[in-house]
């Protein structure tokens, strides 16, 4: 059996070698066997496990989605309505976004529609960004007010326009 050093497993894979790390210390991959000089060695089914997990990670599971994915590939025998439920959620996450990314687009584009493109004293683009946020700092301020919180610091936290400067090796 082929014997692979972590750096190799990354290679192949396209997995960085601290992440392999990082999967080992959550247990999505087993401890792996260690030579005498204390260094990792992976097998060909690590390799395919960790391949398993790259892809799922591309497809945009969560860790704890794989993690349940993992147990299942590892039970051949077992009913695939798990599995199933698991990619049709992750679907079903997939369709929130495109349905806001189509809310996005469809603002932006009304934006561009606008455009003048004339001056920026014109402009629409830059007229309707500084409406919005002229009222979500309006909604954000009433919300720090009912929750008493000082809103008399501008936003580096510092009173009076100060700056904090920073300390001088001599």
């Amino acid at each position: 059996m082929a014997t692979f050093a972590i750096g190799d497993v990354a290679r192949r894979t396209g997995v960085t070698v601290s992440t392999i790390r990082y999967y080992e210390s959550i247990g999505l991959l087993p401890r792996p066997e260690r030579t005498a000089s204390n260094r990792r060695t992976y097998g060909e089914q690590l390799l395919q496990r960790l391949s398993f997990i790259r892809h799922s990670r591309e497809l945009g599971f969560e860790i704890p989605a794989i993690r349940e994915l993992l147990i299942l590939a590892d039970s051949p025998t077992a009913s695939c309505a798990d599995a199933d439920s698991i990619a049709r959620q992750r679907l079903h996450e997939i369709d929130s976004k495109l349905e806001r990314l189509q809310a996005l687009r469809a603002e932006i584009q009304g934006l561009v529609d606008t455009c003048s493109r004339g001056r920026v004293a014109t402009c629409r683009v830059i007229a309707a960004l500084a409406e919005n946020s002229a009222d979500q700092g309006r909604e954000m301020a009433s919300a720090d007010e009912r929750a008493g919180c000082r809103t008399d610091r501008p936003l580096g936290g510092r009173p009076n326009g100060t700056v904090r400067r920073k300390a001088v090796r001599r």
